[in-house]
C-alpha cells in the first residue's frame, strides 16, 4: 500500500510540475515593475538606438548577402518588442525572443 501511495504522489508531483508555463503564469511582483520601469525600459530605448545606428552602418554589409531581414529583426525589431510590447514587469529568460 506504501508503494502505491509513493508512486500516485510521484506521479502527481510529475504532472503538476511539467505543467505548462502559460498554466503557471503569475502576476509580476511590485518589485519587478519598478525594476522594468526603471532599468529594463530605459535600457530598452538605448538598446532600439544603437541596434538602429549599428545597422545602419553594417546596411553595406547586410545587403550584398541578403540579410538585412534579419539584421533588422535581431538589431531593431527585438529590442522594440522588449521595450513597448512586452507587458510590464515580465522579463523573460530570452528577453529578445519574439512574443508572438
Amino acid at each position: 500500500m506504501k508503494k502505491i501511495a509513493a508512486v500516485f504522489f510521484l506521479a502527481v508531483f510529475l504532472a503538476v510540475s511539467t505543467a505548462s508555463p502559460a498554466a503557471q503564469k503569475q502576476k509580476p511582483s511590485g518589485e519587478a515593475i519598478v525594476f522594468d520601469l526603471v532599468l529594463g525600459r530605459p535600457l530598452g530605448l538605448v538598446t532600439i538606438v544603437a541596434g538602429t545606428a549599428i545597422f545602419i552602418v553594417g546596411l553595406p554589409f547586410t545587403l550584398p548577402t541578403g540579410s538585412v531581414c534579419v539584421a533588422a529583426e535581431k538589431l531593431i525589431a527585438d529590442p522594440f518588442r522588449f521595450t513597448f510590447i512586452r507587458p510590464v514587469g515580465e522579463i523573460p529568460e530570452d528577453p529578445y525572443s519574439p512574443s508572438r
